[in-house]
């Protein structure tokens, strides 16, 4: 079986480490301030031998489960290479929020090349 068939589907450009970084690129706590710019992100690696576009998707959701805010980044990843793409989201009301990410091949072609990934986010 050549190699590119050998690798899960969720294994192709998984995401780990997510996390809320300032605008230095320092780890945030899940507590901010309103009004407080974060950047969602987490690391993306190619496992494959080849490149691979990618559609890096985060989500941010209300304590209702309402998506408030919705973005997305488009790339390429060559073969082997990490990658740590960030959007930016600043929080205008107090509460509980989920921020979750998704890495698809695109828009058009909604096949998860990763897990999906949670972080709860909680600002007064």
């Amino acid at each position: 079986m050549p190699p590119i068939h050998a690798i899960e589907p969720l294994d192709r450009a998984p995401a780990t480490s997510l996390r809320l970084v300032n605008a230095f690129g320092n780890q945030v706590i899940e507590h901010l301030n309103v009004n407080q710019q974060v950047q969602v992100t987490t690391d993306i690696t190619n496992n494959q031998e080849t490149t691979q576009d990618f559609v890096f998707i985060v989500q941010i959701k209300n304590d209702e489960n309402v998506i408030i805010s919705l973005g997305w980044i488009t790339g390429s990843l060559n073969s082997k290479q990490t990658l740590s793409p960030a959007l930016s989201w600043t929080p205008d009301h107090s509460g509980s929020y989920l921020a979750e990410i998704f890495v698809w091949e695109s828009l058009t072609n909604q096949d998860a090349l990763s897990e999906s990934l949670s972080i709860s986010i909680i600002t007064s």
